[in-house]
């Protein structure tokens, strides 16, 4: 059962961070390249040989991870993209290249054929409105990327959680309950931070 007076917390968030990233994609339309360039900083910080990294495809005023997947890819990371193929499970995510095409899953989002092969990955890239230090992360309130959170974070070898903001996205806390998943850290166009965990 939800807590209405978090969810009422949450919802009162997401129109203010609504709001500040579409501004900042206005004023600051270099910043998907800028994440590019931040690669290196990334790799250093997870610290894990090449696998799977898995993007997400950019809607409205998301920053896009495609110019810093190709940058991973560059350094011999497989691309792959997640797919919602049951409404209250986890997602799938399926591998993907640029240019490959892609359909509509069942929430309506571009994602790889089912063809696809399903892969694991070592690092997930995910969108967000808004972080604050602890590495808590404001999504759409749909819940699907703390479901596949909750799942990866209980298997051996979990990936690294890697949310994709601008600098200007972070506040000082995110209302958060007992099924919100924490990231590892945030990449932003400035580079790396990671999550504080004595907060």
């Amino acid at each position: 059962m939800s807590d209405p007076v978090l969810e009422a917390a949450k919802s009162a968030m997401r129109l203010d961070a609504r709001r500040r990233r579409k501004r900042l994609q206005v004023e600051h339309p270099e910043t998907d390249w800028r994440l590019a360039d931040q690669a290196p900083a990334l790799l250093a910080a997870i610290a894990r040989p090449p696998g799977v990294v898995a993007l997400y495809r950019a809607l409205g005023s998301e920053l896009d991870p495609l110019p810093l997947g190709e940058a991973l890819a560059r350094a011999g990371w497989r691309l792959a993209l997640p797919a919602v193929e049951t409404q209250a499970a986890p997602l799938v995510f399926r591998a993907w290249n640029p240019g490959e095409r892609l359909v509509h899953d069942l929430a309506g989002l571009p994602a790889p054929l089912a063809s696809s092969p399903a892969v694991i990955p070592s690092l997930i890239l995910t969108p967000l409105m808004a972080f604050d230090p602890a590495g808590h992360r404001l999504g759409q309130g749909g819940g699907f990327y703390d479901r596949t959170f909750a799942r990866l974070k209980a298997s051996p070898g979990p990936p690294a959680l890697v949310g994709i903001a601008y600098r200007q996205q972070e506040v000082e806390a995110v209302p958060a309950g007992p099924l919100d998943q924490t990231l590892d850290g945030i990449l932003t166009e400035t580079g790396y931070i990671p999550a504080r965990k004595d907060t």
